[in-house]
C-alpha cells in the first residue's frame, strides 16, 4: 500500500474562498508491477490532481504513467496561469514527449497509458481524460457527474446494447480505445469536460479502474455521508474494495479523493 499525500488549504479569494482538502492513494493489488501513478500539486492557490494506469498489456506502463504525471507536474509550475487552456496544452505536451520516449527507450509500442486530471482553483473545475480512469463528482447524496470511458463496454452502454451497470462484468471491459502514447489518427483524443463551477459539489474522486471496477457508485455515496474527513472516505472505499477483490487477481488500484469541505 501506498499513502502518497494528504492536504488541507484554502484555495479562492473572498468569499468565494473554499476549503479543499484531498488524500491520494495507490497500491499494486496483486500484480507484480504498479503501472498506476498519481499526483496532486499546490501553486498559489490552484490545485491540479492527475491520475494515470500505464496499460500493462503492452509492458512500460508504469513509466508511461509517471512520464505524464510529471509533464503535469511541469507544466503545473512552469505554465500553469492559464486554467481553460491548461489541460488541453497539456494533454498535448504529455502525448508528444511519450512519443519521444518510445523512440528514445525503444519502445514504440509499448508506453501508453490512460489518464484523468483535474485542475480548480477554488471556483470553477476543468477536467479532461482519456481512456478508462474516472473523475466523478459527488453532491452529498448522489453522483452528480463522471466521466465516460473510452472503451468498448462504454460504446456499448452509448448504443444501447448494454447497461452502465454491466461495464464491469463485460468481458471487453479492459479494451481501451484510447490513450496517451498511440498515434492519433484525426487530432486530439482526449476528452474535456464542460467548465463547472465547484460550489454544490461536495467531492471528486480520480480513480484508476482497478479503483471503481470493485466498488459501486452507491456504496461510494453512502460510505462518502458517513466520512467526515476526506481521508476517512478514501480508507472506507478502500477497505471495500480490497473486501470485493478477496480471491481474485486484482489490478493496480489507484484514487485521489478531493473535498470541498464548504459544502
Amino acid at each position: 500500500m501506498s499513502r502518497l499525500r494528504d492536504s488541507e488549504k484554502i484555495a479562492g479569494k473572498g468569499r468565494n474562498r473554499l476549503l479543499i482538502t484531498y488524500e491520494v492513494f495507490s497500491d499494486k493489488g496483486r500484480r507484480e508491477v504498479n503501472e498506476d501513478s498519481a499526483g496532486a500539486f499546490e501553486n498559489e492557490g490552484k490545485y491540479c490532481f492527475v491520475l494515470c494506469d500505464g496499460l500493462g498489456g503492452h509492458g512500460m506502463g508504469d513509466a508511461a504513467s509517471q512520464c505524464v504525471v510529471e509533464t503535469f507536474k511541469t507544466q503545473f509550475f512552469e505554465n500553469g496561469n492559464g486554467m481553460k487552456d491548461f489541460l488541453p496544452e497539456t494533454f498535448e505536451i504529455a502525448q508528444d514527449f511519450l512519443l519521444g520516449e518510445q523512440i528514445v527507450r525503444k519502445a514504440k509500442a509499448k508506453m501508453k497509458t490512460t489518464a484523468v486530471a483535474m485542475l480548480t482553483d477554488g471556483v470553477n473545475v476543468y477536467i479532461g481524460h482519456i481512456g478508462d480512469s474516472r473523475c466523478y463528482a459527488f453532491g452529498r447524496h448522489k453522483v452528480k457527474f463522471r466521466t465516460l470511458d473510452h472503451s468498448v463496454p462504454q460504446m456499448l452502454v452509448l448504443t444501447h446494447e448494454i447497461k452502465d451497470s454491466q461495464i464491469r462484468n463485460h468481458p471487453d471491459r479492459g479494451l481501451v480505445l484510447k490513450a496517451l502514447g498511440t498515434e492519433w489518427e484525426d487530432g486530439p483524443e482526449f476528452e474535456l469536460t464542460e467548465e463547472k463551477k465547484i460550489k454544490g459539489i461536495r467531492a471528486f474522486l480520480l480513480c484508476s479502474d482497478g479503483f471503481w471496477e470493485l466498488i459501486e457508485e452507491k456504496t461510494m455515496c453512502e460510505l462518502l455521508r458517513k466520512s467526515s474527513t476526506v481521508k476517512e472516505w478514501l480508507d472506507s472505499m478502500v477497505e471495500e474494495i480490497r473486501k470485493n477483490g478477496e480471491g481474485k487477481n486484482m489490478d493496480n488500484f489507484s484514487a485521489i479523493a478531493v473535498w470541498n469541505t464548504k459544502e
